[in-house]
């Protein structure tokens, strides 16, 4: 006898149906969301803006030459090269004084107001310092980009070290572990998911510091391509530089999303 539970549908249980039904709503309802926000886009600048404001259907006509533009591939190559250079540096610093801080009370003392102060800083406000620093040229972005993207991660890192289960800390001790095993395979471990978190916080800081640097400096990449365009009352153009910035945004997520549901299942929520 078939229950609800049980009941299938061309051979699919319902209850294996249901959240293949909603997933798939969902996806409607997203897709209807921005199909009404293009709608009223194009409808409403065409009404009320001044003729080279951008419209969606404008820039879905400039977007094949856009992404074929030689001066376009080798300005993303140079936001992102930089962007994951400066990132690099941030998390493996930013790991360090996390880690050190969330387990060592002397390093917690000392550093503790000075990292949440500087992360609290606009980087905007300590940006003409950098660029008088290293000079205007990219040395300046790449220090904006550390800037930026370090102090996320030793704040996440220094929460996720000191959240480490007293249980296994005890355990450590009673089997007289090592320091350095202590630290890398165990506090390090369960800090994980608030690295993973940290890391997050620090791609999406990266790039704006990465964007404004090249604002500021006048540096080639994304943000100067979008500029340059803008300043030229070339805002479809603008606006597929401004897309791809949205899009490098989204790659960083699905990737840190495919990373957790790999190797961090268990931390997953929902």
């Amino acid at each position: 006898m078939n229950t609800p539970a049980t009941h299938a549908v061309s051979g699919i249980p319902l209850a294996h149906r249901v959240p293949r039904i909603l997933q798939s709503a969902d996806l409607w309802v997203k897709v209807a969301a921005g199909a009404i926000i293009l709608i009223v886009w194009q409808v409403g600048v065409g009404a009320f803006a001044p003729r080279f404001v951008a419209k969606p259907i404008q820039i879905a006509q400039a977007f094949p030459k856009v992404i074929t533009d030689p001066a376009f591939l080798a300005a993303v190559g140079s936001t992102l090269g930089a962007v994951l250079q400066g990132l690099a540096i941030a998390m493996v610093a930013g790991v360090i004084i996390g880690v050190a801080m969330g387990r060592v009370k002397v390093f917690d003392r000392l550093l503790n107001l000075y990292v949440n102060g500087f992360y609290a800083l606009p980087m905007v406000a300590v940006l003409p310092l950098l660029a008088t620093w290293f000079g205007y040229e990219s040395n300046a972005r790449l220090a904006t980009i550390v800037f930026a993207a370090i102090f996320s991660v030793a704040i996440n890192a220094r929460d996720g070290a000191r959240s480490v289960p007293t249980e296994y800390l005890e355990v450590c001790k009673a089997y007289r572990a090592k320091r350095r095993h202590v630290w890398f395979d165990v506090t390090l471990h369960s800090s994980l998911p608030y690295l993973v978190a940290g890391f997050r916080l620090a791609a999406g800081r990266a790039l704006v510091g990465a964007v404004i640097a090249e604002f500021f400096v006048s540096l080639e990449g994304v943000g100067m391509y979008i500029l340059a365009h803008a300043r030229a009352f070339q805002h479809n153009e603008a606006v597929v530089g401004v897309l791809a910035l949205a899009a490098f945004g989204l790659f960083f997520e699905a990737g840190m999303n495919g990373v957790m549901r790999r190797f961090l299942p268990w931390a997953r929520r929902g």
